[in-house]
């Protein structure tokens, strides 16, 4: 039953994920606003939700591990699992904005969620602010440079949705994740107990590629129709967004304060692995390119991540 339970979690997390994305870009659209803000910000953000809503309702239910772990492990997956598959697919091409603002921006925010854990294994309200903060200055620095950045096409659809089904979208989207994460926690905590693994464990796994799904599923859809909604600077935004506006948030309204020294050996050490590793990858095999032989490489040492937690 506890299976089921995270298996419908699972579902409505995609659900959910899936029409607040919609909505979000439709409602963006009314206001004006470029899509490559909208992509970079708004899709970004509701992209992150899942997360939030699962690393909340961890904090506030008393597994500090779950609330941590479900970003590490899903900033992780993003890259290892969700840019490798993509890449096995086609090929992602890496703009000038990876190397002047989007990985560096990664990388910083990274090595401060790192600084700020190591320093006194917690991260307080003040620490969740700073990072909340510094999101909210990161976006401010897109808006005000966001020209000569290649618009996409692909969400020219949403341009005309009514007000009425956005609010649909809204209360559909809203509804599932709400509910998708309470499952999806629950769930896993029960499962954790019953094989003998810690929730720092299931966390950084299992929930981890459960709430990094909507990222998959619209990154592998994407790629099939040759669009260019998803590119490499969407998905280090995801885990950007990650950082700065679910640990940040979560820790402003509960501090987060880690139980499983694994976290910091070893989880999070595989974080900051996975983020140094894309500027190589984007310049070594084929200059500007992620194509197969680095999708393959990146899913290989996702593979041997997970191994390394489980084992």
């Amino acid at each position: 039953m506890d299976v089921v339970l995270m298996l419908f979690g699972f579902g409505l997390l995609v659900i959910g994920g899936e029409f607040l994305v919609r909505a979000s870009v439709a409602i963006s659209f009314k206001f004006n606003i470029s899509k490559m803000v909208i992509g970079l910000t708004v899709v970004s953000f509701a992209t992150s939700l899942p997360e939030l809503l699962v690393s909340l309702n961890a904090a506030l239910s008393g597994y500090p591990s779950i609330a941590i772990n479900n970003v590490i492990g899903s900033n992780v997956a993003n890259i290892g699992l969700v840019l490798g598959i993509t890449a096995l697919i086609g090929t992602i091409y890496v703009d000038k904005t990876f190397y002047k603002i989007n990985w560096p921006a990664l990388v910083i925010f990274s090595l401060a969620f790192y600084y700020f854990l190591s320093n006194d294994h917690k991260l307080d309200a003040v620490e969740g602010a700073v990072l909340f903060l510094s999101l909210l200055l990161f976006i401010a620095y897109l808006l005000n440079n966001s020209e000569g950045i290649e618009e996409d096409d692909s969400m020219d659809a949403l341009t005309m949705t009514s007000n009425f089904k956005i609010i649909i979208w809204l209360i559909i989207g809203g509804v599932a994740l709400f509910f998708g994460a309470k499952w999806l926690v629950d769930g896993a905590i029960v499962i954790a107990q019953e094989i003998g693994v810690s929730e720092a464990v299931i966390s950084v796994s299992v929930i981890a590629v459960g709430t990094s799904i909507p990222e998959l599923a619209a990154s592998v859809v994407a790629i099939l129709k040759k669009e260019k909604a998803i590119s490499l600077g969407n998905l280090i935004g995801s885990n950007i967004f990650n950082i700065g506006s679910v640990l940040g948030l979560t820790a402003m309204i509960k501090p987060i304060v880690i139980e499983d020294a694994e976290i910091l050996s070893r989880d999070i050490i595989w974080m900051l692995v996975f983020a140094g590793l894309l500027l190589p990858l984007a310049l070594i095999f084929k200059r500007h390119k992620i194509k197969k032989i680095e999708g393959f490489l990146l899913v290989f040492l996702y593979g041997v991540f997970i191994y390394t937690v489980f084992s």
